[in-house]
């Protein structure tokens, strides 16, 4: 069909992936933290107290006190190339996008902070992509994380007149591929040692207690993808959960309490960070760092802390793996 000499111009239609992590930081300041830890700890999703009660006290207290803490512990992992999991995230993109090839758009947002997730929808439909697969880097499902990507992205399709089509890529805590990533890059740090560890601990971002009782099958992923890791190992693996705040009951047990007891019973242990995607400040700074002086100083032997799949060659394969199957019928 030939176009009237007046029309505008039509972009051809493309697909495009959306790779998206929790967020960071512009900069590892307190002012830059605080802005971050506001938008973050703003998400219902993420502290369901009602806003009446717990805005005050987010306000009044959190965020007068903890930014310059938080800071400090950000200046302890950064690069020159930025915040890790910012940089992180963008390997994964730009390896993703060499994989995929031209045919498909790569980008990648995260869900507190820069790029957002709402710009980067813009920005690939301005570049013609009608078809977009929103993919959160989280292998477990939560609704403190998994679903506030969903909502953040159903939101942003509010309004839009042209809405591109949106598919999600869904947990992916027992499938084979992230499996086999897993034991790849846990079987390549434990190579790395001069020691072969007592204990082999998975590390999991805690959530409140009560997010079990009220449906989230967050816990029951945890402990299957440790599960199904071991037999794999041929080896246990003790499952924990790091990242505890406020006074609510977290899930248990917790990873702090697990290393101080390991290292006062003369233990050597083995740590890494299956749901996580990029190593970040939780990994880098709460486990390799605070978690090895908590474990030495309770008398432990030796300690390392494995990374994660990062942009490393078994995670890119599972993330290329994943998103593949995920476009099927789009390319």
């Amino acid at each position: 069909m030939t176009l009237p000499p007046d029309h505008p111009p039509v972009r051809p239609p493309r697909v495009a992936v959306l790779l998206v992590n929790l967020g960071t930081p512009d900069a590892p300041d307190p002012p830059s933290v605080r802005r971050y830890l506001r938008q973050f700890l703003s998400d219902r999703r993420v502290v369901e107290i009602p806003p009446i009660l717990w805005q005050p006290i987010l306000r009044g207290i959190i965020l007068t006190t903890r930014p310059k803490k938080s800071a400090h512990a950000y200046a302890q992992v950064w690069t020159g190339d930025g915040s890790p999991l910012a940089a992180i995230t963008r390997a994964q993109a730009a390896a993703l996008q060499g994989a995929l090839g031209e045919g498909v758009a790569v980008a990648y947002a995260m869900r507190y902070g820069e790029p957002a997730i709402g710009r980067a929808i813009d920005a690939l439909t301005a570049a013609g992509c009608r078809r977009i697969l929103v993919a959160p880097l989280y292998p477990q499902y939560c609704a403190a994380t998994t679903a506030t990507v969903v909502d953040a992205a159903a939101d942003h399709l509010k309004t839009l007149r042209w809405q591109p089509a949106l598919r999600f890529l869904p947990p992916y805590h027992d499938d084979p591929a992230y499996l086999a990533a897993l034991k790849a890059s846990v079987e390549a740090g434990l190579a790395t040692l001069d020691f072969i560890p007592d204990v082999l601990l998975a590390s999991f971002h805690g959530m409140p207690e009560r997010t079990l009782h009220l449906g989230d099958p967050y816990h029951c992923q945890c402990q299957k993808t440790a599960r199904l890791l071991s037999d794999m190992l041929g080896r246990p693996v003790e499952v924990a959960f790091q990242s505890r705040f406020g006074r609510a009951k977290w899930l248990e047990p917790a990873t702090d309490t697990r290393l101080e007891a390991l290292g006062a019973a003369g233990k050597s242990v083995a740590v890494f960070a299956p749901g996580f995607a990029a190593d970040c400040l939780e990994t880098l700074e709460e486990l390799a760092m605070r978690g090895k002086e908590q474990f030495m100083a309770a008398g432990g032997k030796q300690f390392a802390y494995l990374p994660c799949l990062n942009a490393d060659a078994p995670g890119m394969a599972m993330i290329e793996a994943l998103v593949r199957r995920e476009l099927a019928g789009w390319i």
